[in-house]
């Protein structure tokens, strides 16, 4: 349009010069000026125009002239004149500015702000009108009323002369009420019912619960993704000639919702028939089939053979040929209805790590960084190398991004591997509260550093004082001690909590020493010294071992992580097995055996279950076992819906007591005694409620008990289920959760549940 305009401009200059060609055409000219510019200084006109003083008239450069002065896209309209005068003419440039946009006036917005609709709207107070971009407005703002479900909004867009230079946009928005998909139908599915269909989409039906998950509303880029989502879930079913329709959306008779509908043709479902492997093979051809996800004979999955290419990539990129290409040539034979699968190898040449360059740290040492990589410099290249290079710079907790790049270096078979990473606050001081039903209000206030002195020292000082406990911790650990692979550290703590029938004070220390046995599996020795005081202690616990003493104990451990992300697994297993042996010195004297596994399995939309079973056992060594060390169970944190430390061995002892009257009354008191044996199992199914707010649901079910000497393992079960929400909120991790006893206690539990809730982080 613009070019049009200027040539309709162009033209125009040339007539009104051939008017005048008598007299005019190879005049010189003696003087190029610019009329009826206001805001546009004639300067910036002018520095458009070739045409010069002294220069000679003649109609072609006149017309490039005028073209580029309307390209400066200033002016609506631009005409050239001249005028006789001694010795030549005058060239006049006549323009006429575009408007400005002086006001933008939005009516009618409630259910969006302002705000959002002039963001949507995208013209600016004070830049120049263009009635082109008006139309586009109007549009953006009725997009923005769709996608947030107001189908039936209407958005009007004028604009209103103030003057012959000013504009005013004036937008009225008549909203309407709020429209959902209320129905969404697929035709010609066989294969999978409707229900499957909805479940593979990211668009949902309305529901009661909508206002709060948004779903139901309706996004045209959203549902038209949908559409390939489903057809994903066919081609990973065999289904290789589907082909869906595009959406239809109808505004239902009632207006009180859409209806989506989408066509389907299947086709016939496709086997995986003979697979093959052709070109540069550094493997046989079984072992190179044993981790394929494809199967002779199984349903296609066109899925797995995008994975199968990858990781047959990333098996040839592990042993240095990183630009290795694997190409899938895939024959469909339709009377067998079998798709057979050729994979054609063509290697490339073997490929080394040049230099390893670290960007973006302004605090953590180069150092720190590197030694989290799991390539060398000179060594060959890999791909496992680097993934799991970026997952260990993440789980250090440093850095909000850690990105790895290759780019060629010195030859054409070497790589240069660039480090860039965003750090982010690792010291932290707060003065703050918490509570949890197991320990009450807490009031606590902390100075850690997570990356000390930018060499990944791990310090801490910290208290917490509250109801039931109190706590005073300062601490160091290196995780590299001396640059080595040795993970060292120490602490001194005290403190104190209330417990059911007694009250314990511990003051202590520790010094700890670890070694990485493989990039997954790691040992920790911890040295310990404490002295102990247990008093306050109810009449049932009397005959109870010593209430004061010392335990000198070292402890061995050992832990195998496999799971994606350390701070918010959601694949892989978690396995720990540890031993502590008390008797090196001190008072007490026992050996102590726990391990647990946790598991973690990602399901659909985000989710994730995870299930996890400890079991523990402590025996004595030539004198019995105070009540303090021994296993309690129940609380937040190992079977909820039972009070915390109250799945237990208990006895009852018949206390006396006497009234103001002289009458005696003998009472029966329980008093929990804690067990010699542990298993309890944990079963969670974690799923987001709001993503952006690191919001989540979880139920869960929980089991298990703790054994006193005489007893066996699982004689006894202990059994709740429940629901909660978990959220990092500003003031520290929050639990909300409810658990309900399936086998409650007579006279112990309540058979309707206890909340369990914690709030902030404790020491």
């Amino acid at each position: 349009m613009i070019r049009s305009q200027a040539t309709r401009l162009g033209i125009l200059a040339a007539v009104v010069l051939s008017v005048q060609s008598a007299w005019a055409e190879g005049e010189k000219i003696v003087d190029i000026q610019v009329r009826g510019n206001r805001r546009t200084e004639a300067a910036a006109v002018l520095n458009a125009v070739k045409l010069k003083s002294g220069d000679l008239l003649y109609a072609d450069k006149v017309d490039a002239d005028v073209r580029a002065i309307y390209r400066l896209g200033q002016f609506q309209d631009v005409l050239a004149e001249t005028e006789k005068v001694d010795g030549g003419v005058v060239l006049v440039f006549a323009v006429a500015e575009k408007p400005i946009i002086r006001e933008v006036r939005i009516d009618g917005t409630k259910e969006i702000t302002t705000d959002k609709v002039r963001e949507a709207l995208g013209l600016k107070v004070n830049s120049i009108f263009s009635q082109k971009e008006l139309a586009q407005s109007a549009k953006k703002v009725r997009k923005l009323y769709n996608d947030e479900g107001y189908y039936l909004a209407e958005v009007n867009v004028r604009s209103e002369r103030r003057s012959d230079n000013d504009v005013r946009v004036l937008v009225s928005v008549t909203e309407g009420n709020k429209v959902l998909i209320k129905t969404i139908r697929f035709e010609g599915n066989k294969a999978f019912n409707d229900k499957k269909l909805r479940g593979a989409m990211e668009t949902k039906e309305k529901w009661f619960l909508s206002w709060l998950t948004g779903a139901g509303t309706y996004k045209d880029e959203v549902l038209k993704n949908d559409v390939n989502l489903i057809a994903d879930l066919y081609f990973n079913n065999g289904y290789v000639n589907v082909k869906l329709g595009e959406p239809e959306i109808k505004l239902l008779d009632d207006k009180s919702g859409l209806l989506v509908t989408i066509g389907i043709t299947e086709g016939e479902q496709f086997r995986t028939g003979a697979i093959a492997f052709k070109g540069d093979l550094l493997e046989t051809e079984e072992v190179l089939a044993r981790g394929l996800k494809l199967k002779k004979g199984e349903v296609f999955n066109r899925g797995g053979l995008r994975t199968d290419v990858l990781s047959l990539t990333d098996l040839y990129a592990d042993k240095g040929y990183a630009f290795t290409n694997v190409t899938p040539l895939s024959k469909v034979n339709a009377e067998q209805k079998t798709v057979d699968i050729t994979f054609d190898f063509e290697k490339g040449e073997k490929v080394y790590i040049d230099r390893i360059s670290v960007i973006g740290n302004a605090k953590t040492r180069d150092k720190v960084i590197r030694r989290e990589m799991k390539v060398v410099e000179g060594e060959t290249y890999s791909s496992t190398g680097l993934k799991r290079s970026k997952q260990s710079l993440m789980n250090t907790g440093f850095f909000e991004e850690a990105n790895i790049a290759t780019v060629k270096g010195s030859a054409d078979n070497k790589l240069d591997v660039n480090v860039e990473v965003k750090e982010k606050p690792t010291g932290t001081f707060s003065i703050g509260a918490g509570y949890s039903s197991l320990d009450g209000l807490i009031g606590q206030g902390s100075v850690s550093q997570a990356n000390f002195l930018g060499l990944g020292l791990k310090a801490n000082l910290a208290a917490s004082l509250g109801g039931k406990s109190s706590t005073y911790n300062v601490g160091i650990t290196d995780p590299y001690f001396l640059d080595s692979r040795w993970t060292v550290g120490a602490d001194i703590y005290r403190t104190e909590r209330d417990y059911i029938d007694f009250t314990k004070r511990v003051t202590g220390g520790d010094i700890k020493a670890g070694y990485p046995i493989s990039d997954t599996l790691r040992t920790l020795f911890i040295y310990k010294f404490e002295d102990k005081k247990i008093f306050d202690v109810s009449p049932g616990l009397q005959d109870e071992p010593e209430t004061t003493g010392t335990t000198s104990s070292i402890m061995g451990n050992l832990t195998r992580d496999t799971t994606d992300f350390r701070l918010d697994p959601t694949r892989g297993m978690l396995n720990n097995l540890s031993v502590e042996f008390a008797g090196l010195g001190g008072t007490n004297r026992f050996i102590r055996y726990i391990g647990d596994t946790t598991v973690f399995f990602p399901v659909k939309w985000g989710t994730v279950l995870s299930l996890k079973g400890t079991l523990g056992y402590i025996q004595n060594i030539g004198k019995d076992i105070t009540v303090d060390e021994r296993f309690y169970a129940g609380g937040i944190n190992t079977i909820r819906g039972y009070e915390g430390r109250s799945v237990s061995p208990y006895r009852y002892r018949k206390v006396e007591s006497t009234d103001v009257n002289g009458q005696v009354t003998t009472t029966q008191e329980r008093s929990y005694i804690g067990g010699d044996k542990e298993a309890i199992l944990n079963v969670e199914y974690n799923f987001p409620l709001l993503k952006e707010a690191g919001l989540k649901g979880v139920v869960f079910f929980d089991a298990g008990n703790t054994y006193a000497e005489n007893q066996d393992f699982f004689s006894s079960v202990q059994m709740s289920y429940g629901a909660g929400i978990r959220w990092v909120s500003p003031l520290g991790p929050l639990r909300l959760e409810y658990g309900i006893p399936l086998n409650p206690r007579d006279g112990i539990d309540k058979k309707n549940g206890r909340f369990e809730f914690s709030i902030g982080s404790f020491f």
